[in-house]
């Protein structure tokens, strides 16, 4: 088995950005630097920790306990199975299709041995990921191409922005921010302080502002100057808050007045940690604007992270990234297989 480090082409390194001192009213200034000019990132460190190490403990003890001590194909040890998918917060329904399958898999007595089990499981895992492993393209025919980030507060929205920022800017695209979050204390200057570590122009009115005037300013702005990519910031809100949600729906009216096809991407980003809680979430943000795009993230050091797969047997929404630690690099392109493979034991025995 082969952690996501091994897996995927390393990121560029960075280090977390210092607090901003910037003015809130102000516009950052910094240019976006053209394509050409850009240099090939550099390696990132491989760090301690691996997608593995990060996830294993989501499935990785129960399922090694289970099937580690050689035991009998049975139905009890399907039920076993069955409640270490729920308490990974794979959620009931999923759990019970997957054991389900399962359970006449060995009927037809096409597993030997725990091993085999171990394999036909992982196999049934990855086929219910693998429809929503669609990575975010960028059409570069949409000038720009318009990236709104929604989620409740305390998701990760505004941090996943710039580890976003930095992975646009390290494959050479023009970009700016727009600072829409403008409720939570020192939310803008957090995103100006991650524009001016990645050379990113950010667009913002200071706390308080309206969420739509934001976004049409950035727009209007990114249009006049040509950017490729503009990803633009919202105010957390709980999916219950009918008032707050429905500024959501103003942001996107908003937009399409310059636009007619904006937001070309809604990206919801989803906290790894809020296990079944999180359909409830997506349910109403999609009801509200209908989200093309998931980030999960803080996904390392969590037994909820196994929402990903109530989430896609649910939604069937495409997973773009998977959040697994702190550090820029940690946000990964989601990739069904390591994930899977992060989760499962490697070897029984």
């Amino acid at each position: 088995m082969v952690s996501w480090f091994r897996r995927k082409t390393p990121d560029a390194p960075a280090s977390a950005p210092t607090a901003a001192q910037a003015n809130p009213e102000a516009v950052s200034r910094a240019n976006d630097t053209p394509a050409e000019a850009q240099p090939e990132p550099a390696p990132a460190a491989a760090g301690k920790l691996g997608w593995m190490q990060r996830l294993g403990k989501l499935l990785n003890t129960d399922v090694a306990e289970l099937l580690g001590r050689n035991p009998i194909l049975d139905d009890d040890l399907l039920d076993e199975i069955e409640t270490a998918l729920i308490s990974a917060d794979v959620g009931v329904t999923a759990s019970t299709e997957l054991v389900n399958i399962l359970r006449k898999r060995m009927k037809a007595r096409e597993f030997a041995d725990a091993k085999a089990l171990l394999t036909a499981l992982r196999t049934e895992l990855v086929a219910l990921l693998r429809p929503v492993e669609r990575p975010l393209q960028i059409d570069l025919t949409k000038k720009p191409f318009v990236v709104l980030t929604v989620g409740v507060n305390g998701a990760g929205k505004t941090t996943t922005i710039g580890k976003l920022a930095r992975r646009f800017k390290d494959e050479g695209r023009g970009l700016m921010l727009a600072a829409g979050d403008t409720f939570r204390a020192a939310a803008v200057a957090q995103l100006q302080a991650w524009g001016e570590r990645n050379g990113v122009t950010v667009v913002a009115q200071g706390q308080n502002a309206d969420t739509a005037s934001v976004a049409f300013d950035a727009l209007q702005a990114a249009k006049s100057r040509g950017t490729e990519v503009l990803i633009a910031d919202t105010a957390g809100r709980l999916h219950t808050q009918g008032g707050l949600m429905d500024e959501l729906a103003k942001v996107a009216r908003v937009l399409k007045k310059l636009d007619p096809e904006a937001p070309h991407e809604v990206l919801m980003v989803i906290d790894g940690t809020t296990g079944q809680n999180a359909i409830n979430q997506l349910r109403k943000f999609n009801e509200k604007i209908p989200v093309t795009g998931l980030v999960v993230t803080k996904l390392d050091g969590t037994a909820k992270g196994g929402v990903v797969f109530a989430l896609a047997r649910e939604f069937g929404i495409p997973i773009r990234y998977a959040g697994i630690g702190e550090r820029p690099e940690d946000l990964r392109v989601f990739d069904a297989e390591a994930f899977v493979d992060a989760l499962l034991p490697e070897a029984l025995g």
